[in-house]
């Protein structure tokens, strides 16, 4: 059976996290957890365990922005040296629950072991528009050259052209979230270490998680691994962020054996949902009793 390393990135809903490592801890299962250098670390004091790991470094991240990226760089690195070998890497926020218990979710990557799931679409593509990196943004650690490019962008003079600067490398972007095998892990590592100028430029982009590991992965050999994520998220409201998760989406998860979704990155079985919060524990409570009832048929 596939050993798991879980990496969390998080800075809100504690209460949310703790029942979620306690619905996925299943065999080898292990948590790794960075917590946004801006946020009380105090209040994740509730979350203990024998395989949960807090990152003893931390960085303050900003959305949109490379400082995801950092953090859950801090997280691969972290799950790769611990002494627990897993054979996969699983991205999630603080917000998001499963939506099956931990025995299915390792007995699912084991029947599908060789993929890498991360959605991801050549670019430009219906939401995910060139300029995003074509465009160039500086980070919020940089605040006068953040506003004067910003300034600049409005009258198109902050445009790049990727080709310059990435060579041979097509763009992708898709969705922050993923499920990546040991081997894709390491591969990204290498690829960094090898490739300085690819990171440099998405330092400057806009949602950089949502493209980079995608690009890195979409111009390798593992690009004919690759399915869509494993997170259900709920974009109808065409905004900034996500719905949150409600009775009417519980509704919908409940009357199906697998929760399927079928979208631009195609067809697949969600495992995780997003967003939760601490706020709406009952759903919770809610999901729990419908993985019980699916794991009895």
């Amino acid at each position: 059976m596939s050993a798991i390393a879980y990496l969390v990135f998080a800075y809100k809903n504690p209460q949310v996290l703790k029942r979620a490592i306690g619905t996925l801890s299943s065999g080898d299962s292990a948590f790794f957890i960075h917590i946004d250098q801006k946020t009380s670390i105090e209040q994740f004091s509730c979350i203990r365990g024998e395989n949960v790991f807090f990152s003893e470094k931390r960085v303050p991240v900003y959305w949109s922005e490379f400082s995801g990226i950092e953090a859950i760089l801090l997280l691969i690195r972290q799950a790769l040296e611990s002494s627990q070998r897993c054979d996969y890497f699983v991205l999630l926020s603080g917000s998001d629950y499963p939506l099956r218990s931990g025995k299915y979710i390792r007995a699912f990557l084991e029947a599908n072991r060789g993929l890498e799931f991360i959605s991801l679409v050549k670019m430009p593509a219906p939401g995910k528009p060139i300029y995003r990196i074509n465009t160039l943004r500086f980070p919020s650690d940089k605040p006068v050259r953040r506003i004067a490019v910003r300034a600049l962008a409005k009258l198109g003079l902050a445009q790049r052209d990727y080709k310059k600067y990435l060579a041979e490398l097509e763009p992708f972007s898709g969705s922050t979230w993923w499920a990546l095998s040991r081997d894709a892990c390491e591969y990204i590592l290498r690829f960094m270490e090898s490739n300085r100028h690819v990171e440099r430029y998405f330092r400057n982009t806009f949602a950089p998680e949502e493209s980079f590991f995608q690009t890195i992965l979409g111009n390798s050999a593992f690009r004919s691994q690759i399915r869509r994520n494993l997170v259900y998220e709920d974009w109808s409201a065409r905004g900034a962020h996500p719905a949150m998760i409600g009775n009417q989406h519980l509704a919908l998860f409940e009357v199906q054996d697998k929760v399927c979704v079928d979208d631009m990155y195609g067809r697949g079985e969600v495992l995780f949902a997003r967003k939760f919060f601490d706020g709406g524990l009952d759903l919770l409570q809610r999901v729990d009793d419908m993985i019980e009832r699916k794991e009895r048929l």
